[in-house]
């Protein structure tokens, strides 16, 4: 058995986010934890000891950390269209799959932040009844985000399942 069916317990052809997605996913990143960085340097600011600058030290280091694990993790994300159901995964080290079946789909929409805008991706979101379905891929190219919006509520429209 090889390595990646080893990580891959569903094989298969996964259609992955655009490249570019990680720079949005770097700069959320880097933004969330300049702040935690600079909320726990608050301490030190007031008490001037040195030992509290064990915190944003920590808290950088965490972020260098989560900065350079952002491409694989990003390359982590993708997308299988399968008969009845769309398969999303994200993770590394914890892996989520979650299948939304075409029929149980209620919305699709996309989203677009300004840095998505500016590199041109896209978000598209899928709604179930089930919250615990809801799923949002990420890093579409836009054109590519439409024509899955489309195809997906083309399916879900012949596929509508009895609540």
């Amino acid at each position: 058995m090889s390595v990646s069916a080893c990580l891959d317990p569903l094989p298969g052809d996964w259609r992955r986010v655009s490249p570019r997605y990680v720079w949005v996913d770097l700069v959320a990143q880097i933004l969330s934890w300049l702040i935690v960085t600079a909320a726990v340097s608050v301490p030190f600011w007031f008490m001037r000891e040195w030992w509290l600058l064990v915190f944003p030290v920590a808290a950088f280091v965490v972020l260098v950390l989560v900065a350079a694990f952002t491409p694989r993790r990003v390359r982590a994300i993708g997308y299988r269209l399968r008969d009845d159901d769309l398969l999303f995964r994200r993770g590394l080290m914890f892996q989520r799959f979650v299948a939304v079946p075409y029929g149980r789909m209620q919305l699709v929409d996309i989203n677009r932040g300004p840095l998505d805008r500016v590199l041109g991706l896209a978000g598209l979101r899928l709604v179930t009844a089930a919250a615990a379905s809801n799923v949002t891929v990420p890093g579409l190219r836009m054109a590519d985000a439409e024509e899955l919006r489309d195809h997906l509520v083309e399916l879900a429209e012949t596929r509508r399942a009895g609540l």
